[in-house]
């Protein structure tokens, strides 16, 4: 650089509104939101780690399902409320690591440390879980379980983002993620991870739960899908087995996960998968999920975990569960969570 025609200084701004919408905290109560800020509009900060875009894109993605859940009528406006609360909380991190982060990139070249690395590096590193957006956690409530099942799944953290793992595809062997499967459709998702000695067949827990789900009327997927709908069309239900595909027979598992839906009435070939266990990928060593007992894990239209549950759960799935899609018996446009 033989001359320097301009310079200047840039100044970082950490700056987070009070809330994300347009409700005082007294009238949360008597009013749903009619304004929602997101992205730059409500929490600044450098433009290091790429943050801003990623968090910004997390804001809407919680937005958007939930507001055509309600401008469907298959969610009360008070749902709108829980925007708010999740994403500034998760603003409130990002400016928090930010502020740390900024100090580390604006700080000196050197302290290289044993592995040779200097500092921003190694840091860089460590704050990959966060820069992937695998550290935001949602609390406890409405849209969010308890961890009093936890231990079942100790790799899917209630209230953070799904941690995908590989999966092979029964009907057709392919090798895939599972969160891949997921469309961004405002539909919530029930997986099932099936224990070691359920093949899907009659008579196993996989297909007792299948079962209870299709037919029974306090089930959710009973009680939540109108009349008229495909049995997914608000709760989509998928099952994982730890055998190896040769060991499973698809006509014979239940037949919630193999319906026949669409406007045609085809059979969906892609709600059942196996671990990977040919390439070591093993989703259930992977993600800690207890082999004898398997799972429910249940995964938020934004792709965060709401919950994990024993395969037994009912009263749990029942009328008491948290808030998650609308009453089969109001007719579409009156449906309320």
């Amino acid at each position: 650089m033989k001359e320097v025609v301009w310079w200047s200084i840039y100044e970082i701004g950490h700056r987070l509104t009070d809330k994300f919408d347009d409700v005082p905290e007294g009238e949360v109560a008597t009013r749903a939101p009619r304004v929602m800020l997101a992205g730059d509009a409500c929490h600044t900060h450098s433009p290091k780690a790429g943050q801003g875009m990623n968090v910004s894109m997390g804001d809407t993605f919680n937005l958007g399902w939930k507001l055509i859940s309600v401008l469907t009528g298959r969610a009360d406006p008070g749902l709108l409320h829980s925007y708010s609360s999740e994403r500034r909380a998760a603003a409130k991190g990002l400016v928090e690591f930010d502020h740390q982060w900024a100090r580390v990139v604006g700080g000196l070249a050197g302290d290289d440390g044993v592995d040779g690395l200097p500092r921003v590096a190694r840091e860089f590193v460590a704050n990959l879980p966060f820069t992937c957006g695998l550290t935001i956690r949602y609390e406890p409530g409405a849209l969010t379980g308890g961890t009093a099942y936890q231990h079942l799944a100790k790799g899917f953290d209630i209230g953070k983002r799904l941690h995908s793992a590989p999966v092979v595809r029964l009907a057709d062997a392919r090798p895939m993620q599972l969160g891949h499967c997921i469309e961004a459709d405002a539909r919530w998702r029930l997986f099932v991870f099936a224990p070691a000695d359920d093949a899907g067949g009659a008579g196993g827990a996989v297909a007792a739960l299948c079962e209870w789900l299709e037919h029974d009327p306090a089930s959710p997927l009973r009680r939540h899908t109108a009349p008229g709908e495909d049995v997914d069309a608000v709760i989509d239900t998928r099952a994982v087995f730890q055998q190896d595909l040769r060991a499973l027979d698809f006509a014979a598992m239940p037949t919630l996960l193999r319906p026949h839906v669409g406007r045609y009435g085809l059979c969906d070939y892609e709600k059942i998968f196996c671990a990977d266990v040919k390439r070591g990928h093993d989703i259930f060593e992977l993600r800690g999920i207890v082999r004898d007992a398997g799972c429910i894990l249940i995964v938020r239209p934004d792709q965060y975990v709401g919950h994990v549950l024993p395969l037994a759960a009912r009263a749990e799935l029942g009328p008491a569960s948290p808030p998650s899609c609308a009453c089969a018996a109001d007719p579409p446009a009156q449906r309320r969570y």
